[in-house]
């Protein structure tokens, strides 16, 4: 065993709180359904690594992204923060797209590398190749049944505007996560090497997708603001409940 037993067990233990938050999430979403389709997914898959802080994100967006009919007063609330700066929590759900798409991408390719034996540029170099041409299609598709609804984009034009929305998010989740998956590699783990039949490999995993979050986080901060993303959520809790406190909403959405 390449690494202490203390590692072990805290690895097995985060995988199974992540898991246990992304089935909640998942069964959550069943009975309350966002109002796009494709969060659903990206959720549940964010829990795979985000654990507890995607449960807390969840919880606090469910009242302004729950599929429900919007009242004549949060269309207006809506309306009178749609220009507004997103803010740091509109900014890390921007990135969840992106990130529930390389996520999967790494997942397929941390997978077939070492059992189908496609090594073609060393076994960590191969990794990253694939690691960004799944990342990068799944990205994409993942922003795609996002951007298109709020946009009534064509295919064409909806699948532009999902590379040019999502090319620099998944780019910079990439590169933090590989910086990770490298310092993990090379001076973590140098030999042996991790492997994914082992729970800390995929515990670092896990890290590497936080850390590729957080690289991600300025750049979907950019592109909101230039107008090539669009927020997620269109009005942030924070702004509805102040809204509220000053008595233009008339009542409180219900918390999930």
């Amino acid at each position: 065993m390449p690494y202490p037993k203390w590692l072990h067990i805290i690895a097995w233990i985060y995988i199974a709180i992540c898991l246990a938050c992304a089935l909640g999430i998942a069964i959550h979403t069943l009975l309350k359904p966002q109002k796009m389709w494709i969060m659903g997914v990206v959720w549940p898959i964010t829990a795979l690594y985000m654990g507890p802080v995607a449960v807390y994100m969840y919880k606090k967006a469910l009242p302004v992204m729950e599929k429900k009919p919007m009242t004549p007063r949060m269309k207006t609330i809506q309306e009178q923060f749609k220009d507004k700066p997103p803010t740091m929590f509109q900014n890390i759900l921007a990135v969840y797209h992106c990130g529930a798409g390389c996520s999967i991408g790494d997942l397929i390719a941390e997978s077939i590398v070492p059992s189908l034996g496609l090594i073609f540029a060393g076994e960590f170099g191969s990794k990253l190749i694939l690691d960004f041409i799944f990342a990068y299609i799944l990205g994409i598709a993942f922003q795609y049944f996002t951007i298109v609804p709020m946009r009534g984009l064509s295919f064409g034009k909806g699948l532009l505007a999902a590379a040019r929305a999502d090319t620099i998010s998944i780019t910079l989740f990439e590169v933090g996560m590989f910086a990770w998956m490298a310092i993990t590699y090379f001076l973590l783990f140098p030999s042996p090497h991790l492997d994914p039949g082992m729970a800390v490999f995929w515990f670092m995993m896990q890290i590497a997708m936080i850390v590729g979050t957080a690289t991600a986080i300025p750049a979907n901060a950019l592109l909101i603001r230039k107008g090539w993303k669009e927020k997620m959520p269109q009005v942030d809790p924070h702004q509805m409940n102040a809204a509220m406190a000053h008595g233009e909403l008339g009542e409180r959405p219900s918390a999930a």
